[in-house]
C-alpha cells in the first residue's frame, strides 16, 4: 500500500496544475482549432466543414497586419532588453540593502490598470503633452513634429507596459551570479569589460531568454496600444482579431486568425531559442 502511494505521489501533485491547464489552454485551444475549420453565421449556427481557406483568406487580407505585429513586439522587446538590463544589473550589483525597494519601484506603476497606463501615454506623447512641448519649445524639434499616431509611440508604448516583465527575470538571473565567480576574473587581469562579455553576460542568458519570452508573445499579439496610442495606418492583428471576433460576429475567421499567430509566434520562439543555444542557457540556469 505504501508502495502504491509513493508511486502514485508524483502523479497527485502535478494533478491541480494539470486540470487548470486541461480545462483553461488545452480545452479553448481545441476549441479554437475547430472554430478556425468552420463556416456558417451568428444566426444559422457554424458547421465544422474543414473550411481551410479560413487560413488562406486571413494571409491574403491580412498580411500587413500579420508583419506588423511582428515589427512592433520584436522592436519593443529589444528597446525593453536595452533599458532592463542596465536596470536590472543596476540593482542587482549596486542596489544593496535597497534593492526590494528598487524592484518595488519598478513593479508599481503594475498597481494601476493595463489601460490606463496606456491612456497617460497618450497625454505624455501628444503634441502639447509634457514630451512634445518643450522640445518644440526649446525647438529641438519642427513645430509640426508629432509622435502620437505613429508606430514609435506603439512601439514605447509597448516597452513601457510590458518593461517589468523583462526587468524582473534580468535580475533573477543577475543576482544569482556567483560574485566569487567575477572577483576571480579580475584576478587573472580581465578588464570589466571582458569579464561582462565572458562571465556576466552568458550567465545571464537564462533571464534574458525568459525576458523575451514575456515581452515578445505579449507585445506582437496586443492591440490596445495601436488603439490608443496608434493612427490607422499602425493597426496590428490584434486589433483585426478583436474585430472579427466582437464586431463582425466571423468567429471562423477569427479563430483562423488567432490560430496562425499562435503559430507564427510558437515558431519565432522555437527559433530565437535554437540560435541562442537552449541547452547552453538551461544549463548556466541549473548552474
Amino acid at each position: 500500500m505504501r508502495g502504491i502511494r509513493a508511486r502514485m505521489a508524483p502523479y497527485l501533485l502535478i494533478l491541480p496544475g494539470g486540470l487548470w491547464l486541461a480545462i483553461f489552454f488545452v480545452i479553448p485551444t481545441i476549441i479554437l482549432l475547430s472554430f478556425s475549420l468552420m463556416q456558417g453565421n451568428e444566426v444559422d449556427g457554424y458547421q465544422l466543414t474543414w473550411h481551410w481557406q479560413n487560413y488562406t483568406d486571413s494571409i491574403s487580407q491580412f498580411h500587413d497586419q500579420f508583419v506588423r505585429s511582428l515589427w512592433y513586439g520584436g522592436a519593443a522587446t529589444v528597446l525593453g532588453i536595452a533599458l532592463s538590463y542596465p536596470m536590472a544589473y543596476w540593482i542587482a550589483f549596486k542596489g544593496g540593502k535597497r534593492k526590494n525597494t528598487y524592484l518595488f519601484l519598478v513593479l508599481l506603476p503594475f498597481f494601476v490598470s493595463f489601460v490606463l497606463r496606456t491612456i497617460a501615454w497618450q497625454f505624455l506623447l501628444s503634441d502639447n503633452g509634457l514630451v512634445m512641448s518643450p522640445l518644440k519649445h526649446l525647438h529641438l524639434v519642427s513645430q509640426d513634429a508629432h509622435i502620437l499616431q505613429t508606430q514609435w509611440a506603439v512601439i514605447f508604448g509597448l516597452t513601457y507596459n510590458y518593461l517589468p516583465f523583462m526587468v524582473l527575470p534580468i535580475y533573477v538571473a543577475l543576482e544569482r551570479v556567483d560574485h566569487r565567480v567575477v572577483e576571480a576574473s579580475y584576478d587573472l587581469y580581465s578588464n570589466r569589460f571582458a569579464t561582462f562579455r565572458k562571465v556576466i553576460l552568458p550567465l545571464s542568458l537564462p533571464g534574458v531568454f525568459a525576458g523575451v519570452l514575456m515581452n515578445f508573445v505579449p507585445a506582437a499579439s496586443d492591440y490596445v496600444n495601436a488603439t490608443v496610442l496608434g493612427g490607422p495606418g499602425d493597426t496590428m492583428i490584434g486589433n483585426i482579431i478583436q474585430t472579427q471576433f466582437l464586431q463582425y460576429r466571423d468567429y471562423p475567421t477569427g479563430a483562423a486568425m488567432s490560430a496562425m499567430l499562435m503559430a507564427i509566434l510558437l515558431i519565432g520562439i522555437f527559433a530565437y531559442a535554437r540560435a541562442l543555444g537552449t541547452e547552453d542557457v538551461l544549463e548556466a540556469a541549473a548552474r
